[in-house]
C-alpha cells in the first residue's frame, strides 16, 4: 500500500502556486505578467499552507477587475490520485478556496465567467464620489483614481463587497469578514477610472477601507478605521495615504464626530497614520517648532482634536515625531531632552507599578511576588533604551517621507 510520506515531493508551497489576476479584457485571461501571489495563505489551507497531490500545479484565482465575479480553477501535469494507482487523494484545492467564498459568488466554468466580461463596461461605483486624484504611469500617462463612500443597504453593494472582502484572507493577518448587517459599518472603495479599447471609461476595483462608526454620548460618534486593503496591483501609488486623508476629510467635516480611531493598527498601518497626521499637524499653530521646542501641552491636544479629530494619544506621538523632527542631533544638550522626554513617556508603566510597590511596603503588605515579576532597576534601563531605539528608528523613516 502507498504510503504518503513516498510523495513529499507533491507538498507545494500554496503561496507559489495560488495565481491572482485582476482581468479587464478577454485577453488578460492569457497574460502571465498580471499574476500575483497571496502573501498568506493558512486561513484557506492550514498552518502549513500546502496543498498535496500535484505536479506542475497552478491554481487559477481570477477576479473581473471592476464587479469583482471571482473564477476558481486549477491546471496541473499530474495528480497522486493517478500515481498512486487510486490509493492516494490530492487536496480538492478548488473546494477548498471556495468554503471561504460567499455562496453562489463563483464560477468554475471559465466560459460562463468569461460572459460576465460582457458587461463589465457597464459596472459603476457605488455610493457618492468622496475625492479623486491622479497618479502617474510608467509611460508617462496620468492614471486617474476615484473613492467613493457607501453606508447603506443596497443588495448590490453588500454582493459586490462580499466578493471585495474576500481578499483580506490572503493578504491581511489574523483578518475576519466583518458582518455587513450591522448599519453602523460605513465602507470607502477605491476605484481606478481607466478607458477601454474602444474609449470608452470603465471603472478596475483598486482596494477598500472600512471604518466603524462607534456611538457617544450625548448624539456623537467616533469613527474607527478597521480593515484597509489595498489590491497588489496597485501597491506602492500612494493610494493607501490618499484613503487615510480622504477618510480625515470625510469625517473631520461633520460636527459630531468626536475623534477618529484605528482598530489595532499593524506597524506599517501606524508608520502610515503617523505620516498623515504629522503632515497635517505641522499646519497647525501648537506644533510650530517654537512651540514644539517647550514640551507637549494640552493646547496641542486641544487643536489637533478640533481641527484634525485626533484622539490625544496620537497627538503624543505625533509630537514626539515632530519634535524629532525639528531637533537638532548635533547639539548634545538638545537632543538628549528630546531622548529623555520619550523615555519619561515609555517608562510610565514601570514607573506606576514600582511607585504602587512602594505605597503598599509603607502599609507592611507583602510584595516580593510583585517584584519578582518586575525587573530590576538596570534591567528596566536597558530595556528602555532597547525600546527608545525602536520609536526613534520608527520615526525616523517616517520624517524621511516626510523631507521628500
Amino acid at each position: 500500500m502507498a504510503q504518503i510520506q513516498e510523495y513529499q515531493d507533491l507538498v507545494l508551497d500554496a503561496l507559489e502556486v495560488v495565481e491572482f489576476k485582476l482581468i479587464r479584457e478577454k485577453g488578460d485571461i492569457n497574460n502571465d505578467a498580471l499574476i500575483f501571489h497571496p502573501a498568506m495563505a493558512h486561513q484557506i489551507f492550514g498552518e502549513s499552507e500546502s496543498i498535496f497531490g500535484y505536479q506542475d500545479l497552478h491554481v487559477k484565482v481570477l477576479y473581473t477587475a471592476g464587479p469583482l465575479h471571482i473564477y476558481l480553477g486549477v491546471d496541473y501535469g499530474k495528480r497522486v490520485n493517478e500515481i498512486s494507482g487510486g490509493e492516494i487523494k490530492a487536496d480538492d484545492v478548488v473546494s477548498t478556496i471556495a468554503q471561504s467564498l460567499p455562496d453562489g459568488c463563483y464560477f468554475i466554468n471559465l466560459d460562463e465567467f468569461l460572459k460576465t466580461l460582457d458587461k463589465a463596461d457597464k459596472f459603476q461605483p457605488f455610493g457618492e464620489k468622496v475625492s479623486e486624484y491622479t497618479r502617474p504611469s510608467d509611460d508617462g500617462s496620468e492614471r486617474l483614481f476615484e473613492i467613493y463612500q457607501c453606508d447603506y443597504k443596497s443588495s448590490s453593494f453588500l454582493k459586490f463587497f462580499s466578493r471585495l472582502q474576500t481578499f483580506v484572507l490572503w493578504f491581511v493577518d489574523a483578518a475576519s469578514y466583518i458582518d455587513t448587517d450591522d448599519p453602523q459599518w460605513s465602507f470607502f472603495v477605491c476605484y481606478e477610472k481607466y478607458k477601454n479599447n474602444d474609449g470608452q471609461w470603465q471603472f478596475a476595483t483598486a482596494g477598500y477601507t472600512t471604518v466603524y462608526e462607534y456611538y457617544a454620548y450625548p448624539q456623537n460618534k467616533r469613527p474607527r478605521i478597521s480593515q484597509m486593503l489595498i489590491l497588489p496591483p496597485f501597491q506602492k501609488l500612494g493610494l493607501a495615504t490618499q484613503m487615510v486623508e480622504t477618510i480625515y476629510k470625510f469625517y473631520q467635516s461633520q460636527k459630531n464626530v468626536v475623534d477618529i480611531t484605528v482598530e489595532d493598527p499593524s506597524e506599517d498601518f501606524q508608520r502610515l497614520r503617523n505620516f498623515v497626521d504629522a503632515r497635517y499637524c505641522k499646519k497647525l499653530k501648537s506644533f510650530a517648532p517654537d512651540e514644539i521646542i517647550k514640551g507637549f501641552n494640552k493646547e496641542m491636544v486641544r487643536e489637533a482634536r478640533e481641527t484634525l479629530k485626533l484622539n490625544p494619544r496620537q497627538v503624543r506621538k505625533v509630537y514626539e515625531l515632530l519634535r524629532l523632527f525639528y531637533t537638532n542631533l548635533q547639539d548634545d544638550e538638545e537632543y538628549r531632552g528630546y531622548r529623555l522626554e520619550v523615555k519619561k513617556r515609555l517608562n510610565a508603566v514601570y514607573y506606576k507599578q514600582m511607585k504602587d510597590l512602594k505605597k503598599m511596603e509603607r502599609y507592611k503588605m507583602d510584595t516580593e511576588m510583585l517584584r519578582a515579576r518586575l525587573p530590576t532597576i538596570k534591567q528596566r534601563m536597558e530595556q528602555l533604551q532597547e525600546e527608545y531605539i525602536v520609536v526613534e528608528q520608527d520615526y525616523q523613516s517616517t520624517i524621511a517621507k516626510l523631507k521628500a
